[in-house]
């Protein structure tokens, strides 16, 4: 397994419990881009901070680059549940 480095792409500020005022560098987030369906999207992890940084940022925000490892699909076993995953 292959250590992946962090993608830091964004900060901000924890206003409140439900609410998170953040920026984002588009930049440093192109080429992780996905497309589904015909939509594109980015995803991202959001962290509260323990502590605020010297520029009071207590939440921090990184690209999601985790992939799941390939497993091979076998056509011939079908699953007992109707979990569509």
């Amino acid at each position: 397994m292959s250590e992946s480095k962090t993608i830091y792409c964004g900060s901000g500020k924890k206003q409140n419990d439900g609410w998170l005022k953040v920026t984002i560098n588009p930049d440093k987030l192109m080429e992780y881009v996905e497309e589904f369906n015909g939509n594109k999207f980015v995803k991202l992890n959001i962290n509260i901070k323990d502590e605020a940084d010297q520029y009071g940022k207590d939440v921090s925000i990184s690209v999601d680059t985790w992939k799941p490892d390939a497993q091979p699909i076998d056509a011939d076993v079908e699953g007992d549940d109707d979990l569509p995953f």
